[in-house]
């Protein structure tokens, strides 16, 4: 007999064993699973840190901030043992955690980032106010156990230059302010003086809800007024509310609807003012709306660039359920992550979900297919604001407070070279100018050159051009939008090309990464725009590309600056 007969079928002697097929599941199995092995005490730690189940997927980033809140960054292993409670792959966490900036993912034997992290505004406004003087001067600073870092806008242009340290926001920061706050551990937000529910009801709020929820006030009336009052949405896109209502309403049911507080673009501030100064006059905007829709939940997006509106709306909410105020809906915040382009409707509804910030395509639009496939409302802050004084004054107040053909009251968010910025409420259809005289003029040995009518997206116009209206479709032929009405006044002090660069340099960080056309264009353009001498029909070239094939309004609209520089400010590429 041969050796090779003389062996069994798996290679041993005696040819009494059969061979063993690699599937039939008898060989001896490892003592541990494949891959990464859940570390028990990690499991109990995220577990003390998030509370007792059960546990939703949709929570994912509000779990997310409480550890990162806890431990000042997003260990590895608690990603794990974060997937497990949930049921998910940890790779699903993972790309969820480092999608948004506010997330530190660190890795199993890495340094913790330290205890407190200071963000540095370096958006338009500013760099204006001397934001890069500032960090170099920062980062030469001794400050044990603090880091700084840069960050996008913050929301606080009228006093730059800003910035974070931990939660704590910083007006007209300087080295020594903050150093001191870090280095003392003044790291949580300050409340600031805003009218309460009790200051509220005195003055007459929500009666006009109260008359809704009692069937005093129908729901068509409602909707007429809005419409009659040219009640449009003031987040940037301008669409009218009472038309917007009406698709949600057509919808079957259930309903939902989502808040975007996420008031991300450079130059605006509005919201934030609203939210700090008159916060009952938006939820009970938000609570007419929920019941004109007969939305099941209310989801308030708020971005974690404010701290102190997030702090505001979980005291007061509780307060209105107590009145009984909120009887016909559920509300809940979620907290935003420093993702930019979570202000697109539909990318933030992905986050409000408890996934990265993706835009959806479209069609289905969000009144049709939202939040959790449901029919769902999305309005702005601001639109919500005026909804209860509308009703309460009628229309044609509302309507006859606009100039130059506009209707309505708006809030500009002016900033950048002016003696006096800030928010500006008066006529829908202002000019710059008017807005200009309005905040006290130029500031001395400053002279109006352009500026922008829409925050970061809305192009640069030049002086020349200070007399537009500032309203809706009223600058689109001169390739600009008025958008959230952020308006940035600049001088013959700045260089516009370098103001260009600062717009497109936010776009590129800022981008989500999901179509190429936004995500390679962006980088690009910072190659090309970095450059002594701008390549001008390879920049035309690239921004159509992008205007035309990005799948949302950020890499639509990104190259508006960079265009409007090379149409109205030729003298500065010289």
């Amino acid at each position: 007999m041969s050796d090779k007969n003389s062996k069994g079928g798996n290679g041993s002697q005696g040819g009494s064993r059969k061979a063993i097929h690699p599937g039939a599941g008898r060989r001896k199995a490892v003592p541990f699973p494949k891959g990464r092995v859940l570390d028990p005490t990690d499991l109990e730690a995220v577990v003390a840190l998030i509370g007792a189940q059960p546990y939703e997927r949709p929570l994912l980033i509000e779990y997310l901030h409480k550890i990162q809140d806890a431990e000042g960054c997003l260990p590895a292993g608690y990603l794990q043992a974060l997937g497990d409670l949930l049921k998910i792959p940890m790779a699903e966490v993972y790309e969820v955690a480092t999608f948004y900036a506010h997330f530190d993912v660190v890795p199993d034997g890495a340094e913790k980032p330290a205890a407190t992290t200071v963000r540095v505004c370096e958006s338009l406004s500013c760099m204006l106010a001397g934001a890069e003087e500032l960090i170099a001067a920062l980062q030469l600073e001794e400050m044990p156990n603090v880091r700084v870092v840069r960050a996008p806008c913050i929301g606080s242009c009228h006093t730059a230059p800003t910035c974070h340290v931990g939660h704590h926001h910083v007006d007209h920061a300087s080295v020594e302010k903050v150093k001191s706050l870090a280095l003392e551990g003044h790291v949580h937000p300050g409340l600031p003086d805003y009218q309460t529910l009790g200051d509220y009801i005195e003055g007459g709020g929500y009666k006009v809800l109260r008359g809704c929820l009692g069937g005093d006030i129908s729901v068509e009336d409602v909707i007429t007024k809005l419409s009659d009052g040219g009640l449009r949405g003031l987040g940037g896109a301008g669409f009218p509310t009472g038309r917007k209502w009406t698709f949600v309403r057509a919808e079957k049911g259930p309903r939902l609807m989502a808040v975007n507080g996420d008031e991300g673009e450079p130059g605006t501030f509005k919201d934030r003012h609203y939210l700090e100064t008159r916060p009952h006059q938006f939820l009970e905007g938000m609570l007419i709306a929920a019941w004109a829709v007969e939305a099941e939940e209310v989801f308030i997006y708020m971005r974690d660039e404010y701290p102190a509106v997030i702090k505001i709306l979980n005291d007061e909410i509780p307060k209105l359920e107590a009145a009984g105020l909120i009887p016909n809906t559920k509300v809940s915040i979620r907290r935003g992550a420093g993702a930019y382009i979570c202000g697109e409707e539909s990318a933030m509804i992905e986050s409000i979900e408890g996934k990265r910030g993706l835009p959806r395509h479209r069609p289905p639009y969000v009144a049709q297919v939202g939040i959790f496939d449901r029919p769902t409302l999305v309005n702005n802050v601001e639109t919500l604001y005026w909804i209860p004084k509308i009703i309460e004054k009628g229309p044609e107040w509302f309507a006859s407070q606009g100039t130059n053909g506009a209707k309505g009251l708006r809030s500009y968010s002016v900033s950048g070279r002016v003696k006096n910025p800030g928010v500006v409420l008066t006529a829908a259809g202002v000019t710059a100018r008017d807005l200009i005289d309005q905040c006290g003029g130029m500031l001395d040995g400053h002279e109006f050159k352009g500026y922008l009518p829409g925050g970061a997206s809305g192009g640069i116009l030049p002086a020349s051009m200070g007399n537009l209206p500032l309203d809706f479709g009223q600058l689109e032929k001169h390739g600009c939008f008025v958008g959230s009405h952020a308006v940035v006044i600049l001088s013959d002090k700045d260089q516009m090309k370098a103001v260009a660069l600062n717009l497109m340099r936010f776009f590129e960080d800022e981008s989500c990464g999901q179509c190429t056309p936004c995500r390679n264009g962006t980088e690009k353009a910072v190659q090309l725009m970095s450059q002594e001498s701008w390549d001008g029909p390879l920049l035309d070239d690239l921004s159509k590309v992008m205007a035309d094939a990005s799948i949302c309004g950020l890499g639509q609209a990104a190259a508006n600056p960079l265009m409007s520089v090379i149409k109205y400010f030729p003298d500065d590429l010289k």
